[in-house]
């Protein structure tokens, strides 16, 4: 059953270890994630970003831990119970993933059938043109996706992630591969639609620009751990050698398997706070 959590929270992970299979490969993280704000989930390619994601979109089970969505610990919870609560999330994949063989309309019409089933056209068309202007591409519904930009497909993939009205709004990568003046309008976008629809994000990135232009906080991990969670500000002030990698582009020190519990403290990590 959904929990009566506050309806502040959006998202919960309690020691939440993320893996395939059974091996870890993110070890155990506890945070949460408010509604209207945006948590970066940050690190270097290959560091477990995207496997955090996928957790926490219910398309990947746990190693071990919880992950609360909205209420529900969507991976206890029977699939009569998560589809309602999965429904109110949205996905912005990496690289948009659009289907090439469909029109920009069909795209964004596919997690609506999913759920409701085929509607009539003109309803279809009104909900696309929509979705379309809120992400600044009205008109376009007819198109292939091939015949648009990059930058353009990132904003149909985000109108996708829209069409249900989320409440959560999960997106991997939105700037990767884009130029920094077209990279600048998709974090502005995505600064507006969270400050018009008051929708909780977890936004994966490795881009330093984008990072510090919308995140909230940041969760920082490093060879998949955890190593740090705070504001930006907070963490480019940070002295450990894995912060200042990331942040600041310098190697980190040999030999640092873990941290003691006054760094985990420094760092908001102890104790799963």
């Amino acid at each position: 059953m959904v929990s009566a959590a506050s309806t502040t929270r959006a998202v919960r992970l309690e020691e939440l270890v993320c893996g395939y299979d059974g091996t870890a490969v993110v070890s155990a993280t506890s945070l949460e994630v408010a509604r209207g704000e945006i948590l970066v989930v940050a690190g270097r390619s290959g560091c477990g970003k995207s496997t955090v994601m996928r957790t926490v979109a219910g398309l990947l089970p746990p190693v071990g831990g919880s992950v609360e969505v909205l209420g529900l610990d969507i991976w206890t919870a029977d699939l009569p119970e998560r589809r309602p609560v999965l429904r109110r999330m949205g996905m912005m994949f990496q690289g948009g993933a659009l289907l090439g063989s469909m029109t920009v309309a069909e795209n964004l019409m596919l997690p609506v059938e999913e759920y409701f089933g085929r509607l009539p056209d003109a309803v279809a068309s009104r909900l696309v043109d929509a979705k379309l202007a809120q992400v600044g591409l009205g008109g376009t519904g007819e198109l292939n996706p091939a015949a648009l930009s990059g930058g353009m497909r990132k904003r149909v993939a985000l109108a996708r992630a829209l069409m249900l009205d989320p409440e959560l709004l999960l997106c991997d990568e939105p700037t990767s591969g884009l130029d920094p003046v077209v990279a600048a309008g998709i974090d502005e976008l995505i600064l507006e639609l969270r400050g018009r629809l008051d929708m909780a994000m977890i936004v994966i990135s490795h881009d330093l620009d984008s990072i510090r232009r919308i995140a909230d906080r940041v969760l920082l991990l490093h060879d998949g751990r955890p190593v740090a969670l705070g504001t930006v500000a907070e963490l480019e002030q940070a002295t450990l050698p894995e912060i200042r990698a990331f942040f600041h582009r310098e190697a980190p020190a040999e030999g640092l398997g873990g941290h003691t519990l006054g760094t985990r403290l420094q760092l908001g990590l102890a104790d799963g706070n």
